[in-house]
Order: C-alpha cells, then structure tokens, then sequence
C-alpha cells in the first residue's frame, strides 16, 4: 500500500493538470470558433447541422475525444522530456484530461465533447494509442 501511494505522489501532477488545462483550451476555442462561424456564415452553419443529422454524429465526441488524448501525449513527449511517460502516468494523463471536461461542463454547455462515457473511451483510447511506445513500463 505504500509503494502505491509512493508512486501516486511521484507523478508529475502539476504537469499533467496543465497540459490536459491546455488541451481542454484548445477543445473550447474550437467549440467556440465553430459556434460562431455557424452564427456568422449559413453555410458553416448548414455544414454543421448536415454533420450532426447524419448518422456519423454518435462517432463525432469519440473521434475529438481520441484527438484530445492522442494531442495531450504529444504535447507531454514535447515539453515534458525530463519525465518519462508509463502506464500509470497514462491512466494520470487520462483523469486529469477527464477533470478538465468536468470544469469544462460547468462553464459551457455540450457542444462537440463533454464528460461521459464515450469521451472517457475516446480520452482512453486516443492517450494509450499515441501512448503506445510506454505500456511496458511502469
């Protein structure tokens, strides 16, 4: 039980909270540059509602959810090299991307992503498979 807690305060949290503060950022910035080029031009507008009438629209919060992760390993691999990324520093990554689109929920409303089951997959699959070259190690 020690080791594990340990290993939990090891981590580097003050990182991981601010990349996943940074891609949560750039998730907003674009809901909010959509939303007002959907006001702004009609046919971004049109663009969008065909988008999200069409059956492709379940896959849509997986797919920018998988972007997110996969874009928070990156901008960890680019800043962060004196840490080493591993499996628990993944599943780390991973809930703070999720405690970002928890506060990000209470200042927005839902437009492309917020915090549930799918986006937690999506998170999930895009950090582990950008991830990937980090699984073995712990």
């Amino acid at each position: 039980m020690n080791d594990i807690l340990r290993r939990l305060k090891r981590l580097p949290w003050r990182e991981m909270l601010q990349i996943s503060a940074l891609c949560n950022l750039i998730i907003m910035g674009i809901e909010l540059f959509l939303a007002w080029a959907a006001i702004q031009f009609p046919a971004v507008g049109n663009a969008l509602g065909l988008l999200f009438r069409s059956p492709l629209h379940v896959f849509i919060p997986c797919l920018i959810a998988m972007g997110m992760g996969a874009l928070a390993v990156y901008f960890f691999e680019f800043w962060q090299q004196q840490f080493l990324l591993n499996r628990g520093s993944l599943w780390t990554l991973i809930f703070c991307l999720l405690l970002g689109l928890f506060f990000k929920s209470l200042l927005l409303p839902a437009f492309l992503i917020s915090l549930s089951e799918t986006s937690l997959i999506g998170v999930a699959i895009g950090v582990f498979w950008k991830g990937r070259p980090y699984w073995r190690s712990w």
